[in-house]
């Protein structure tokens, strides 16, 4: 994976956390967005960590880049801001995580875990903002339309939920008892579909369309 931050200590105390576990390899290091472009276009890795803000180009800018240009890697925001703006801008941007630097170690671990397995994350306190501006109202827009809604057929609508409990294209399959391949497929109709963009999209319009995240 790829980490990107402008200062050298949090760069060095975030490989460190990294390196703890043996399924996570740090195959390069990026002191802005440029370089971290650059950086996944070299390497290719599974997910790059982006703080939020660099100089030239900011991570919110280079996860939008990275999430048009090199799908293949997944964008994950690491930042000390946690204001609803950042949020919604790193989301419209295709980030597929949100952490924050005030989290614990273990929720750096199982975000990129989480993420490098085809998921989405966001940490406790991001998640809590995401729900509250969704409950006003006042983050991320309408959900999807009922028009939208009624394309999806019945095993589609079954991934979005699973989508929206933040499943991994591998633990869907398990649950529904498919092949990965199938979930896959089924996955890339719903986001044509609903018209988002990657799984953090799919799995908030999930919680708006009140197939998760409410008492049902």
């Amino acid at each position: 994976m790829l980490v990107a931050d402008d200062e050298a200590l949090v760069r060095a105390g975030v490989c460190a956390i990294l390196a703890r576990d043996p399924g996570i390899e740090v195959v390069a290091e990026a002191a802005d967005g440029f370089e971290a472009v650059e950086a996944v276009r070299r390497h290719r890795p599974e997910v790059a960590l982006l703080d939020i803000q660099m100089p030239g180009l900011d991570g919110i800018a280079a996860a939008a880049r990275i999430h048009r240009e090199l799908p293949g890697t997944a964008a994950v925001m690491l930042t000390t801001f946690g204001e609803d703006d950042f949020i919604a801008d790193a989301l419209r941007a295709g980030a597929s995580g949100f952490l924050l630097k005030a989290d614990d170690p273990r929720e750096l671990l199982g975000g990129v875990h989480a993420v490098a397995s085809g998921g989405a994350y966001l940490s406790p306190k991001v998640a809590a903002r995401v729900i509250g501006g969704l409950r006003s109202g006042g983050m991320t827009g309408p959900g999807p339309s009922r028009q939208r809604l009624e394309q999806l057929t019945g095993r589609e609508h079954d991934v979005l939920a699973l989508l929206g409990a933040g499943l991994s294209n591998a633990e869907i399959a398990g649950r529904l008892r498919l092949v990965e391949g199938t979930v896959k497929a089924h996955v890339s109709a719903v986001f044509g579909k609903l018209g988002v963009r990657n799984r953090v999209e799919a799995a908030l319009a999930a919680w708006q369309a009140g197939l998760v995240g409410h008492d049902r």
